[in-house]
């Protein structure tokens, strides 16, 4: 959104030289100057009164101003239209004018001759001031069919954080999807790695750049092209704000900072979507707090969903956000798990998304191994799970049209700082606000269809929160009692259970046939090696008996009778003995046929052969 600016100056040389300069800062709309004071009043008040959502941001008094004086002027615009940003611009740039500038009503005050930066700065301060102002106002500032372009949330574009309840539970693929389903629905989108030691969203989307986190940190005032030259611009439109690739340096990123940097991102793009990881520090707290929605990431088993108590049990002690105010997303689900979303709901009390994401690796694997994720398959379940969230968040253009503001999540109702939480909550409506008593109900009705509301019964948690710590208890509802309630505790579960052993059933079925076929295989298998084993054994007992009945005897009926003798009945019927001397050895030469499935049954096409040798003695 372009920043409409108004000069303000009488002295035509002063008034070309000021819209030259003003037509190159970035992001700008200079309007045609006004030459003196009454023609300014003149035109913002034909404006108010037409079309109140195009006043200019920013009015630009010069101090060549007539007939009235700069201040005065200063003073009537405050005074008649609040939601306008006015920066003096004077040789006099001394604490005893700046002091009767601010006091008159201005927004800033930037020095003569005009430095591009200083003036760049000023004017972007006071346009993101009235923008936030406007927004609070709401009615004719806002432009558009009831979308409010002045930025989504509070004071500027969405902000949603994503938390991981420990490593390994897709934090930053999460991040990344809902930046990319933001960015293709059409919004202006930036992607912020705040996970200072250990962030790899520049591998996940195949960047290296120098730039990162930690180069904002040190800058007091923001400025647009600072921000910019800190941003990379992907191929997918995003823009890219990497954490820093020397872990160490993210302890630079102070409370302080983050809240600047998150504040000239959100003046900057409609979305904006941070990757906190999974370590709790000053710069990823200061964006938690003020995130439009913060999502608490879990995996269903024991070990994730107790991090995610933890987790949102340590917001709650460091107030920087309430259980209620948090959004739990359940990733690598599956109907099969004994730990269902209305559980991590229960255990840890916050709401839950709907979208649950599936657990399908596959669909992963090629893109997370090139370091593409834009490239993942559209049609994949896991994609479209992620695409799905965006969409629940609110933060895709066609939601964003629809619902208005995200869920959930304080937004500008927040203090803005960490011992101001509960004091302006309540502005947001919905669970926040039944806090204060001052919340509307119509937000709060909103997040209600977005999430599922946390409770339960007491010790639901038990089994799975850590030893010594209570669970929460809540009494149950009106609606749970009777007919009804007896039907929803007893025979739902029963009939859940029933269906759950019905699939069950189908699935043995089908696989039923591939497990009686390996077991064929696995029998004949031991078949055939059994045959191995007493041909062999045959041969040698054959062998021997014709050395032992050479000295007296026929050795070659003796070798074949011997042969026969040690072949159990089912395999003797189709054997072939050979038996043969060569000089002073008698060899014997066994074969046999391998029975199908069982003995005395027809026979594999093929011989399974033994032979064995022995010397004549004497």
């Amino acid at each position: 959104m372009d920043i409409r600016i108004q000069p303000a100056v009488s002295d035509p040389d002063a008034a070309r030289s000021l819209v030259t300069l003003l037509s190159q800062l970035p992001d700008s709309e200079p309007l045609p100057p006004a030459v003196d004071s009454a023609r300014l009043m003149d035109v913002l008040a034909r404006q108010a009164e037409e079309a109140p959502a195009e006043l200019p941001e920013v009015v630009l008094v010069h101090e060549l101003i007539g007939p009235a004086s700069a201040l005065e002027v200063i003073g009537q615009v405050a005074l008649r239209f609040p939601a306008v940003g006015v920066v003096l611009a004077t040789q006099d740039t001394s604490p005893r004018l700046y002091s009767a500038a601010m006091d008159a009503g201005a927004r800033g005050v930037t020095g003569l001759p005009l430095a591009f930066d200083e003036l760049e700065a000023r004017v972007t301060a006071a346009a993101t001031w009235a923008r936030g102002v406007r927004r609070h106002l709401g009615g004719g500032y806002e432009r558009g069919h009831g979308v409010d372009p002045y930025g989504f949330g509070g004071g500027g574009g969405t902000l949603v954080t994503v938390t991981g309840a420990k490593g390994g539970v897709g934090t930053t693929l999460t991040a990344v999807q809902l930046a990319l389903a933001a960015r293709a629905s059409g919004c202006d989108t930036a992607l912020v790695d705040l996970d200072l030691q250990a962030g790899d969203i520049g591998s996940y989307l195949d960047v290296r750049f120098r730039r990162s986190v930690v180069d904002l940190a040190g800058i007091k005032d923001l400025s647009p092209r600072v921000l910019q030259d800190a941003v990379y611009p992907h191929e997918t439109g995003l823009g890219l704000l990497l954490a820093p690739a020397e872990g160490e340096r993210g302890e630079e990123v102070d409370e302080r900072a983050a809240r600047q940097l998150v504040a000239a991102l959100r003046s900057r793009y409609e979305v904006v979507v941070v990757d906190c990881g999974t370590q709790m520090h000053a710069g990823n707290a200061a964006a938690i707090e003020s995130a439009d929605a913060a999502l608490l990431l879990t995996t269903p088993d024991v070990i994730a969903v107790r991090g995610a108590t933890r987790m949102v049990r340590l917001w709650d002690r460091l107030q920087i956000r309430k259980a209620e105010e948090t959004l739990t997303v359940v990733n690598r689900s599956s109907r099969h798990s004994e730990i269902q979303p209305q559980l991590v709901a229960r255990i840890t009390g916050t709401p839950v998304a709907r979208t649950s994401v599936p657990a399908h690796f596959k669909e992963l694997q090629s893109a997370l191994d090139a370091g593409r994720m834009q490239d993942l398959d559209p049609k994949g379940s896991v994609r479209q799970a992620l695409w799905g969230l965006a969409g629940e968040l609110g933060i895709t253009a066609q939601t964003r049209a629809r619902t208005q503001p995200p869920l959930p999540g304080p937004s500008g109702g927040r203090g803005s700082g960490r011992r101001q939480h509960g004091g302006g909550a309540g502005t947001d409506g919905g669970a926040a606000g039944a806090a204060t008593g001052t919340g509307g109900g119509a937000a709060g009705a909103n997040r209600s269809r977005h999430a599922l509301p946390p409770g339960g019964s007491p010790g639901a948690d038990r089994d799975l929160a850590a030893p010594g710590t209570p669970g929460p208890e809540t009494a149950p509802s009106s609606s749970d009692t009777g007919a009804a309630g007896f039907l929803r505790r007893r025979i739902a579960p029963r009939i859940r259970q029933e269906g759950e052993r019905g699939a069950l059933s189908v699935e043995f079925a089908g696989m039923a046939p591939v497990v009686l076929l390996t077991l064929v295989l696995l029998w004949q298998c031991v078949l055939i090696g059994y045959t191995f084993t007493l041909a062999g054994n045959s041969a040698d007992e054959a062998a021997r008996a014709a050395t032992a009945a050479a000295a007296y005897g026929d050795p070659r009926a003796a070798c074949e009778s011997a042969a026969r003798a040690h072949l159990p009945a089912k395999w003797r019927a189709g054997s072939s003995v050979s038996c043969s001397q060569g000089g002073t050895v008698w060899k014997a030469d066994v074969d046999l046929r391998t029975p199908i499935l069982f003995p005395g049954a027809a026979g594999l096409p093929f011989t399974v052969g033994g032979e064995a040798g022995a010397a004549e003695e004497g």
